[in-house]
């Protein structure tokens, strides 16, 4: 995935998140310049200093058209208490800074329903009279399935639901079995007398991410599984996001793609400060995370984080951020640069034609050159590094190889034919660089007063010079 690196993202939007072993609940993202919010909806007082309660009392009477106004879903079935999940448009000022969307009924005139099914207590507030308390919570964290809407703009139409049953999933309207002489309608006065309180729903912070060299993935931690359209964030402390889903592949794709700009911009400027303390020939090149694969399967965790530094000549490998000057001694291994490509990529198989044969030509930085037939795995012809003294190719497809014979001294030419000409020159023109700078004994001494530097001649034509 290509991520924009050049410039500091901010970016805001509603997404689920799965937390441990909960259902995903909605949550909306806050990308700044260097922490990444994570904020839930949640009700609090605004009356005086702000604060918040697990539990508010209102008392509510029921109208003579559209009864209490408010429509229900959940129940214990959904192992949640039955929430207000819409709240009429007749009620809503009434009910303004009192009673929200989201709210669990917990109480009704005193009874207890936290643990009722979705249908007893559609029952008990069909039979609650003409007055009810309600002792309610907001429930940050309602499950997704059951659709709340994130505003209070989402009003329940009247219908008549006085017979048949009704669904846990499904809005369940409380205007129901109101009494015909009941001609009252809800007046200020019905509320509690000491409330002085407001209340308001508001998004909250529920966990900040600083970004500064943190990570991110969309894989299944320790393994190569990736999420579908999902991705977590963990800080340098350890801290996680938790499971963010998006809503589709490119909402994902573009959160990604903000979060990875923010961290390199981070991560640049941090390299600069840190560069001051050390010389030159010391300098921060590039840090970051990455994933290193577990050399024995059998574990669960076949992939460790791990945060590369390339700093002066040589490549740290950390399990946490160098923070000190103290923490560059101890690296869990340090490499130096010459070592890199022999590390990496000890060896590479390309597969090209020979007089019309498919073969294979295996470069290997021990071993040297070997042509071998695709299909029988036989080999024709095997040459070390050494004893390659020239090659040249014809700028499309063919390459022709000029080694030595090391017990006639004579030349003897090879010519191959590849899919990939410039992916050979490349890997064969790494590897006799790497040679060179980590002075193999055994190369630099068979080339004695010859040159190894590659040259160029025409376009895309490369010649080892002797």
């Amino acid at each position: 995935m290509d991520f924009r690196t050049t410039c500091e993202e901010t970016k805001t939007g509603v997404c689920l998140l799965q937390d441990g072993n909960q259902e995903p609940f909605k949550v909306r993202l806050h990308l700044a310049k260097d922490i990444l919010m994570i904020q839930e909806q949640d009700v609090i007082c605004v009356s005086g200093e702000p604060f918040y309660s697990g539990e508010r009392t209102v008392t509510i009477r029921r109208q003579t058209v559209g009864g209490f106004g408010l429509s229900i879903k959940g129940g214990a079935e959904h192992n949640i208490p039955v929430v207000i999940s819409k709240i009429s448009k007749e009620q809503r000022a009434e009910l303004s800074g009192l009673l929200f969307i989201g709210d669990a009924i917990l109480q009704i005139n005193g009874i207890n329903v936290r643990k009722c099914r979705h249908e007893e207590v559609v029952q008990v507030l069909r039979n609650a009279g003409e007055e009810v308390t309600l002792t309610v919570s907001f429930l940050k964290r309602a499950p997704a399935f059951l659709k709340l809407p994130l505003n209070e703009d989402c009003a329940c139409a009247p219908s008549d639901q006085s017979s048949g049953t009704s669904s846990p999933l499904c809005d369940s309207g409380l205007h129901l079995n109101y009494h015909p002489n009941n001609t009252d309608t809800l007046s200020c006065s019905s509320w509690p007398a000491s409330p002085g309180l407001r209340w308001e729903k508001r998004w909250c912070d529920l966990r900040l991410i600083p970004l500064l060299h943190s990570r991110f993935s969309q894989y299944l931690p320790g393994s190569d599984l990736c999420r579908q359209n999902a991705f977590q964030v963990i800080a340098v402390d350890g801290v996680c996001s938790g499971i963010i889903q998006c809503l589709s592949a490119e909402d994902c794709i573009d959160w990604l793609q903000a979060i990875a700009s923010n961290i390199s911009s981070l991560t640049k400027h941090n390299i600069k400060k840190i560069n001051r303390n050390f010389p030159v020939n010391q300098q921060i090149v590039y840090m970051g995370w990455t994933e290193e694969r577990e050399q024995d399967s059998l574990q669960d965790r076949m992939y460790t984080p791990k945060f590369l530094a390339l700093r002066g000549s040589s490549l740290y490998k950390f399990i946490a951020p160098p923070v000190t000057t103290w923490d560059w001694t101890r690296a869990e291994k340090t490499f130096s640069v010459y070592e890199i490509m022999c590390k990496i990529l000890k060896c590479k198989t390309y597969a090209c034609v020979l007089e019309s044969h498919l073969m294979g030509l295996t470069i290997d930085f021990s071993m040297g050159f070997v042509c071998f037939d695709a299909a029988t795995k036989a080999v024709l012809w095997r040459y070390k590094f050494s004893q390659l003294k020239g090659s040249s190719d014809d700028g499309k497809s063919k390459i022709k190889f000029l080694f030595q014979n090391q017990d006639t001294k004579q030349i003897e030419a090879k010519e191959l034919e590849f899919s990939n000409l410039f992916a050979v020159l490349h890997c064969i023109h790494s590897f006799f660089a790497a040679k060179v700078a980590c002075l193999d004994p055994l190369y630099v001494g068979s080339q004695a007063t010859a040159s190894a530097a590659p040259t160029t001649s025409g376009t895309g034509k490369l010649k080892y010079t002797t």
